[in-house]
């Protein structure tokens, strides 16, 4: 059975309040860790022990996505908007410029924290943002795709897809090399929250013209990529190290778009190196 997340009621000085959920365990400097479009914070939950062992590791659910409730009505989804949600929700779990990871959207909110100045490091796994036009819209019509296709399979389907490894990876072999390592329970819960996300549509319209052109000064930064990421292409990686020369560009040999469940340990010493 999973564990339970716990929420905070956030109150931005400017903004209507929102509330996001959460899972901190472990002790030490901070380190949030951010998810991706359709995704939930128990996309972290393979390093997250790795992590907690040496310090404070509080996962979130990014606004409309997960069990965080979508955004008040008219609220905008787009970078200048909930990067500034986020800074205001650290400071209400009590953490000042944490060390911040991000996969996929999370990276891309990652490192633009990372640009204001809100947090001590930047660990960015396959970010979005660094895409051409062609590439953009090529992974924007697979989300779209992935996301019909959980709104159109009813529940029991899902379910018994999921109990065999060929069926998980029908459900999640986009983003998953090696998705037969997912367990049933995890691929069950993450297909309903990519069906049930009331962030998913706003999020993507406000993606359309999202390209990350800026350097990020003053932080550590690492930008890490799967090898066999099929969502965003690995040769985005490199147009990410020329856009931001004093990050660190790793590769992860075999692991794709969301690699933290392909290769935990591997994602993790690349966390800890950026961290340390």
């Amino acid at each position: 059975m999973a564990a339970p997340v716990s929420f905070a009621r956030i109150t931005p000085a400017d903004r209507p309040p929102f509330t996001v959920a959460y899972d901190r365990k472990g002790a030490g400097e901070p380190i949030v860790l951010l998810h991706g479009i359709g995704h939930h914070l128990q996309a972290w939950r393979p390093v997250c022990d790795i992590l907690a062992a040496s310090h404070e590791v509080i996962a979130l659910d990014l606004p409309g996505f997960g069990a965080s409730p979508a955004l008040p009505g008219g609220s905008s989804y787009d970078l200048a908007s909930v990067v500034p949600l986020l800074t205001a929700a650290f400071a209400e779990l009590g953490v000042e410029r944490p060390h911040v990871v991000g996969n996929s959207l999370g990276g891309l909110l990652a490192l633009e924290l990372g640009r204001t100045a809100a947090v001590r490091s930047v660990t960015a796994l396959s970010p979005a943002g660094f895409w051409t036009p062609a590439e953009r819209r090529y992974a924007f019509g697979v989300l779209r795709g992935m996301y019909a296709g959980a709104q159109a399979l009813p529940q029991p389907v899902v379910e018994s897809l999921a109990r065999n490894a060929l069926g998980r990876a029908s459900l999640t072999g986009t983003i998953y090399a090696h998705p037969g390592r997912r367990s049933a329970e995890a691929v069950v819960a993450e297909t309903r929250a990519l069906r049930e996300a009331p962030g998913f549509a706003p999020t993507l319209a406000a993606g359309r013209e999202v390209r990350f052109t800026s350097d990020v000064p003053g932080v550590p930064v690492t930008i890490a990529w799967g090898s066999r990421d099929r969502l965003l292409l690995p040769r985005q990686g490199v147009r990410a190290k020329h856009t931001i020369p004093g990050a660190r560009l790793v590769r992860l040999p075999g692991c794709g778009h969301v690699p933290m469940n392909d290769d935990p340990a591997l994602v993790a010493r690349v966390i800890l190196d950026t961290v340390g």
